[in-house]
């Protein structure tokens, strides 16, 4: 079975970053009444933001793992944790940047950071169906079985 090239997931990432962008950013700016100027810093320090807290945050809590189990191996409680954790952290240091830059209070910064996650979490399933159409990997042949 083949896997993506590394210049293929290079393309991947960036059109994700430019097209989810591109329609965030107006549409954000429309649905919360902001300029679309704000919107898009909202957008690129969000997206910056949790690329930068992925590796931090996996990091640290795959050390964490192997510190206090000896093994970083998740169960489906650790990932549950994991997830919760990571989002959790996330929205402790986005809500009170965009409270600041907004010039919003905190409870506002929380539905939108919501609504960022909602937009993102819709957008990643139809672009990555999208993207596996429009660049498909090419088909492995099967191994045959000897006699």
């Amino acid at each position: 079975m083949k896997m993506r090239t590394f210049s293929d997931r290079v393309r991947h990432a960036v059109m994700f970053e430019l097209i989810g962008l591109a329609i965030f950013t107006p549409g954000a700016a429309l649905l919360f009444d902001q300029p679309i100027g704000h919107m898009g810093v909202i957008g690129i320090v969000s997206a910056t933001a949790a690329t930068v807290w992925n590796f931090v945050f996996n990091l640290g809590f795959d050390k964490a793992m192997l510190r206090i189990r000896g093994s970083v191996t998740k169960t489906m409680p650790i990932r549950v944790a994991h997830t919760a954790l990571f989002e959790a952290g996330l929205i402790v240091i986005l809500i009170p940047f965009m409270a600041w830059y907004l010039g919003i209070g905190l409870l506002a910064a929380l539905i939108l950071d919501i609504a960022v996650v909602a937009f993102y979490l819709v957008y990643a399933f139809v672009f990555n169906i999208v993207y596996d159409r429009a660049f498909p990997i090419e088909a492995s042949p099967l191994p045959h079985a000897s006699a």
